[in-house]
């Protein structure tokens, strides 16, 4: 099954590698999170994002997206290297945004990762930066309701949820059959969508310990 998955995303990867257009920030970063299983490449990426990010925010600080892929970045730094300060970075980061954009869903989505992937994290980690499960599982289902359906949050959502609690496949279900036959229109929605249909099939016959496992390896640097 990761193989299946890992195809649809060399596809991917070959066509933002078209030199006809530059990889934006967030193409790097996807790219990054789920496309490599090098640890020294996916940071090369990330600090290849980070800086496009700072370079279109030098230009135009209000730039939304560059605000959003700039905290992406950085916490995807700090993931990797287990760095509290670039995890509490991205966090203020995050909470600005949303602060001035309640209603983005992709702004509660980083929050609700970034809660959650810090609990996962374990008891020391979570402690040390404040993450929540409670505060995570509320954004979670925020960035859903507002995500109009689209794959990359109900997708995630399933994944997230599943990883979070093995015995809780009636809710993982759910999200990963919205996420599993719904359009796809941008490569995280396609990543999302190929993964809730992988993780659909433990799903499906009540294995949400497989489901969980699975799930670790198609969220962010599950290749690493």
């Amino acid at each position: 099954m990761r193989n299946a998955l890992g195809a649809g995303l060399i596809g991917l990867a070959l066509a933002w590698a078209c030199p006809a257009t530059a990889a934006t920030p967030r193409e790097m970063l996807t790219q990054a999170s789920f496309l490599i299983d090098d640890k020294a490449t996916a940071l090369s990426l990330i600090n290849q994002g980070l800086a496009a990010s700072e370079a279109i925010l030098a230009h135009d600080p209000q730039d939304r997206e560059a605000q959003m892929q700039r905290g992406v970045a950085i916490g995807d730094r700090g993931h990797l290297l287990r760095s509290p300060s670039d995890a509490k970075t991205a966090r203020r980061i995050f909470e600005a945004f949303l602060a001035t954009n309640p209603r983005d869903p992709e702004a509660h989505l980083a929050i609700a990762t970034w809660h959650l992937d810090t609990v996962d994290a374990g008891f020391f980690a979570a402690t040390l930066l404040g993450g929540r499960k409670d505060v995570g599982v509320a954004e979670l289902d925020k960035a859903v309701a507002l995500g109009g359906g689209r794959p990359f949050f109900t997708g995630f959502a399933a994944l997230m949820r599943i990883r979070l609690n093995p015995y809780d496949v009636a809710t993982a279900r759910t999200l990963a059959e919205q996420a599993a036959i719904a359009p796809a229109s941008t490569p995280l929605d396609r990543i999302a969508k190929r993964a809730a249909q992988l993780v659909l099939i433990p799903l499906r016959s009540g294995d949400g310990r497989t489901a969980a496992l699975l799930a670790r390896k198609y969220l962010p640097f599950g290749r690493i």
